[in-house]
């Protein structure tokens, strides 16, 4: 089984996250951050590219063997279907089409969904920007891992496990922790992708629906890409809560490895959040920062200190995020979309 985990709780701190007060501060400094700021007019077409090389590839995978499915959902369809997770992420933030078509970056986000499989793209919008708000928040931010699963998966052998399953936390966690009601949006986003997936089946076949489904789990666990689920929160380094990563693997999703940059400045598209960074280094540079996300895959599993538990928590602070809440911005959205 493996060493066993040496923390037995949370990192609790009751200081406010770091990003609101950087913020500030950055912009009083460096006004022309600001510019920075709107939407990647290139997002919608990366989408659409990603898209279609997944329809063609899944085609061409109609008659072939198993292990030659298996194999290429791992190291090309699982990459592209990550990569359309994360601009599903840019999509979240209205940074496809900015703030003032909410209903536009929706609709995108549900076609960036299609290859993924299952649909996943406007509930993750609910709960991420939570997680932008409230980070840290014990009751809140369902991107930390519940008590059950720090106490579960508390070796080398169980983390390794629970990084193979990461995709069924995530998905779930939320159902579970902080449930909240069908929207209108979600429905046609499930309706939408089941309606895409029966067709693959009918027309292509089932291995490449199983194509595109293998993809996303695969690439969503124990697979390279899937090393900044780990990195950017997880605590390596004792009163750090976010680390960055500015390593190659960017290129392929949508540079999330930025991601103190990203949640100082949301509003910032991936695309220009080396420049928040080179515009003022002396605010990333002396941060602790990951050089390898298949090393933060091993360290997490393998060193005692670092487990489910290493998560620095705040206690809660309940908002406005209640359904009403939820069901009046998508009234918004779709009113003005």
């Amino acid at each position: 089984m493996g060493a066993h985990v040496s923390r037995s709780d949370y990192e609790w701190v009751y200081t406010e996250e770091p990003h609101a007060t950087r913020r500030k501060e950055m912009l009083e400094k460096y006004p022309q951050i600001k510019q920075l700021m709107g939407y990647d007019q290139n997002l919608k077409y990366s989408v659409t590219l990603l898209v279609i090389m997944q329809i063609i590839t899944s085609y061409l995978l109609r008659e072939s063997s198993w292990p030659t499915i298996l194999i290429t959902s791992y190291v090309f369809g699982g990459v592209i279907n990550h990569a359309l997770c994360l601009a599903i992420h840019e999509i979240a933030h209205n940074l496809a089409f900015g703030h003032s078509r909410p209903l536009a970056n929706r609709l995108l986000g549900i076609f960036a969904n299609l290859p993924v499989g299952l649909p996943h793209s406007i509930s993750f919008k609910k709960y991420h920007l939570e997680h932008h708000r409230y980070q840290g928040d014990e009751k809140i931010d369902m991107d930390i891992p519940s008590r059950l699963e720090a106490k579960l998966f508390c070796t080398t052998f169980t983390k390794l496990i629970w990084v193979i399953l990461q995709p069924f936390f995530y998905a779930f966690r939320p159902l579970f922790l902080r449930p909240k009601s069908l929207t209108m949006l979600e429905i046609v986003n499930g309706l939408v992708q089941f309606s895409f997936d029966f067709l693959i089946w009918y027309f292509f076949g089932m291995k490449s629906l199983l194509y595109f489904i293998f993809g996303t789990f695969l690439a969503l666990g124990l697979h390279p890409v899937a090393g900044h689920f780990i990195s950017e929160h997880y605590m390596f380094l004792k009163g750090y809560e976010t680390y960055s990563y500015y390593g190659p693997l960017n290129f392929l999703t949508y540079n999330v490895g930025y991601h103190n940059e990203h949640h100082d400045f949301p509003n910032i598209p991936g695309s220009r959040l080396a420049e928040v960074k080179k515009i003022a280094p002396e605010y990333y540079d002396n941060l602790p920062q990951h050089t390898s996300w298949v090393k933060v895959i091993w360290d997490f599993i393998t060193d005692p200190a670092i487990g489910p538990y290493a998560r620095v928590l705040r206690k809660s602070k309940e908002g406005p995020t209640s359904d009403d809440t939820t069901k009046l911005q998508e009234g918004k959205e779709l009113k003005s979309g």
